[in-house]
């Protein structure tokens, strides 16, 4: 099933604000406006993931989309921090 514009535009905002907040967090310069989205986009799916397997659940909504996403981003920072060492 293809994904709707309404829906591109959604994880594409959430991609974005969870990548710079992720940046934020973890004192980043980021990695300007497409390495952002695309490090909130795979944080998102880590995030989702790893609460999941917890068991945690965050709820729905944008909010918690973003929250998600961005605790995803962080870990993935994290990582990407770890591996450039």
């Amino acid at each position: 099933m293809p994904i709707g514009l309404d829906s591109l535009v959604i994880l594409l905002v959430v991609g974005l604000v969870a990548g710079w907040l992720a940046g934020l967090i973890t004192h980043g310069g980021g990695f300007g406006l497409v390495g952002n989205i695309i490090v909130g986009i795979v944080g998102a799916f880590i995030g989702f993931h790893l609460l999941q397997y917890l068991g945690v659940g965050m709820g729905h909504g944008t909010i918690n989309a973003i929250l998600t996403a961005t605790f995803g981003a962080v870990i993935l920072l994290f990582v990407i921090g770890l591996v450039r060492r």
